[in-house]
């Protein structure tokens, strides 16, 4: 299927993946590690909040560049799988722990206003080109999104962490 003007390319909707984490890291930087250490009795610190998160982000630029250079269903796949983890299920950890602590979680804004929005749009984009079936797809966010969806629940329930 081709898109129109008004409904960017897979490619060209995936640019702006690597700019949404950032302004989420950025949002989150300042506070996170005092609010997860107050959560966590293994806290972590500064340096490995940032380590974390620049792995992250080489991680989704290297997904990105996949996704420019293959465009195949195993690009999409991987990009799918990896947003699922990085923006569907880290996004919702921001809302339910915001839930649980009754209260603003850093990195809450972005996660609502930026990575929610995002991945529901790639979400649309993946289906409606037929790069994906929904099947493929549900397949690649259930498995992309376990990782960070168990990490989430040991942090906020369990007062612990998976790495």
């Amino acid at each position: 299927m081709s898109t129109s003007p008004r409904q960017p390319s897979l490619r060209m909707l995936l640019l702006a993946a690597p700019l949404i984490f950032v302004a989420h890291f950025l949002e989150e930087g300042p506070r996170f590690v005092p609010w997860f250490n107050a959560h966590v009795s293994r806290g972590i610190t500064e340096p490995l909040f940032w380590n974390v998160n620049f792995t992250g982000l080489a991680i989704t630029l290297a997904v990105v560049m996949l996704e420019w250079l293959s465009a195949s269903e195993i690009s999409a796949a991987l990009v799918f799988a990896w947003l699922a983890l990085l923006m569907l299920a880290n996004g919702a950890f921001h809302v339910v722990g915001a839930l649980v602590d009754g209260s603003y979680v850093p990195g809450l804004v972005t996660a609502v206003v930026l990575y929610l929005p995002y991945f529901t749009w790639v979400v649309a984009r993946v289906i409606r080109t037929g790069r994906l079936s929904r099947g493929a797809v549900i397949a690649a966010a259930t498995i992309g999104s376990a990782p960070m969806a168990v990490h989430g629940n040991l942090i906020l329930f369990r007062g612990s962490r998976l790495f």
